[in-house]
């Protein structure tokens, strides 16, 4: 079969002309190289369309659903986001029912937001001793649709920002128990089951919308996704309809070619290149084992996925000082020139693919082991840092988000914000998962662990910084001081 990369080289050698959009014309223009402008084109004859895909489109989704065991794959150009805001959008009406994990990101809460539904949230156990939270269980999606007959659909996310992965086969089972769809974000494992010694796909297990980022873990350029759909609980026309509402009606080929560009790559080189890339990854690990005060997460394909290294500085100092993430996050990448994928507040993650060169093994392998011999551990000096990161709201006192999002706000001092309804998202970017939602109730150690956040030199988005003071926003004339008086909620 043709690749899209070829087919658009072979357009931008040839001596048509274009007369037709964008507005580059295949040449190079300021700082656009014409080596990009040449593979940048609309859609033309001979090159397809995806929102009615009949050519060489529905051929390469084709692809895409028999290499991940789908039966209908579709290519995203606006990110798994689009994906996330069509799968919720199609499986339940307005108004409806959905249990998702309180670690679903952003975009999740903006589909609930839209089609204004009622959310029970799954809260994730703890990993305590590198302050994450580990995958949802069947037992707790069990105990939840017991106590919830009414729900429609189930998100949840596997693998996690930090690797955890889910039980997705005994999930799915006990979603269809109920007669109701099974949605997998599983933007960070793209590459999951294309290689022996990788836990299974979602779709392999059983899901019946599954979302990849394919930039994430796969060699493809930033932006790109697939949704896939499994079995019959999932309206067709429904999806692709959410799909063409979600997805900008002008997607760049350039995406689309890298989309093919990845998964021609795991067909051809796959084999030998996951087997390369889960033995070196493991060869560090290994090495890293001489960490006497660094922890680093144990990779088991089953459980934490291969290729996110956690580093924990829980207890750790340098200089009779305390380490927090930010700080190890800073060494690595201003004095060894590393940079990694994002920091927290007592851990960093460092994430490694297929595209990794030796180089990037060897480095990271030499700057652990050169800190690590710089740091000392305090005795009982590990308090947690679990909250500085998602999955703290209170879970009671909430208001909904449909009506608490649009709803007056005012911005007051984080001081005076407990008792509050959030009136705006809070989160730390990356990952973009939730710290307050619309309409949850604020709790006082929120405040404290989001200072601490800003403190650490975090990026806490949804925050205002007004002359030295912390500022969020909350609903005006709305408040829950049962907390801290023992009066119940009052909103005007």
């Amino acid at each position: 079969m043709e690749h899209l990369f070829h087919k658009l080289w072979e357009n931008g050698e040839s001596d048509f002309y274009p007369c037709h959009m964008p507005g580059h014309k295949r040449r190079a223009c300021g700082q656009l190289p014409e080596v990009l402008a040449k593979l940048d084109i609309t859609e033309i004859d001979g090159f397809d369309n995806l929102h009615q895909p009949e050519g060489i489109l529905y051929e390469l989704q084709k692809k895409a659903a028999l290499l991940y065991g789908a039966d209908e794959s579709f290519y995203l150009v606006n990110g798994s986001t689009a994906g996330i805001l069509s799968a919720v959008s199609c499986v339940l009406p307005m108004g409806g029912h959905i249990l998702m994990g309180r670690n679903c990101h952003r975009s999740a809460y903006h589909a609930a937001y839209l089609r204004d539904l009622e959310i029970s949230f799954l809260y994730p156990q703890v990993c305590g001793e590198y302050d994450i939270f580990d995958g949802v269980t069947a037992g707790e999606v069990q105990d939840a649709l017991d106590r919830e007959p009414d729900v429609g659909a189930v998100l949840i996310v596997s693998p996690t920002y930090e690797g955890r992965i889910s039980d997705i086969q005994a999930i799915a089972r006990a979603v269809h128990d109920r007669g109701i769809p099974l949605i997998v974000d599983e933007a960070h494992g793209a590459h999951l089951g294309l290689a022996e010694g990788l836990a299974p796909n979602s779709c392999q297990a059983g899901a019946d919308l599954v979302i990849h980022s394919v930039h994430k873990t796969l060699p493809a350029l930033t932006q790109t996704a697939l949704l896939h759909v499994k079995g019959s609980l999932i309206h067709r026309d429904y999806l692709k309809r959410f799909l063409h509402i979600y997805q900008t009606s002008s997607p760049s080929y350039l995406l689309m070619a890298s989309i093919d560009n990845a998964l021609s790559y795991v067909e051809k080189e796959g084999k030998w290149a996951f087997e390369r890339f889960q033995k070196r990854f493991m060869l560090m690990q290994e090495r890293l084992s001489a960490c006497r005060r660094l922890r680093i997460l144990p990779a088991d394909p089953q459980r934490q996925d291969v290729g996110k290294l956690v580093i924990s500085v829980k207890g750790t100092y340098l200089n009779k000082a305390p380490l927090n993430g930010k700080d190890l996050y800073d060494i690595l990448r201003e004095k060894y020139h590393l940079q990694p994928e994002m920091a927290a507040g007592s851990y960093v993650l460092a994430m490694f693919t297929v595209g990794d060169s030796e180089e990037g093994y060897s480095r990271m392998e030499q700057a652990l082991l050169e800190i690590d011999s710089r740091l000392w551990r305090q005795s009982g000096a590990e308090d947690s840092d679990l909250f500085l990161y998602g999955l703290q709201g209170t879970g009671h006192g909430t208001l909904s988000l449909k009506t608490a999002w649009e709803m007056e706000t005012e911005s007051v001092d984080i001081s005076e914000s407990v008792g509050r309804y959030a009136g705006e998202f809070v989160n730390l970017y990356p990952p973009g998962v939730p710290v307050l939602v619309p309409g949850e109730l604020i709790a006082e150690d929120t405040c404290s662990n989001l200072r601490r956040c800003l403190e650490r030199g975090l990026t806490v988005q949804g925050l205002e910084i007004q002359n030295g003071r912390i500022k969020v926003k909350v609903l005006r004339n709305c408040s829950d001081r049962s907390q801290i008086r023992g009066s119940t909620p009052e909103c005007v």
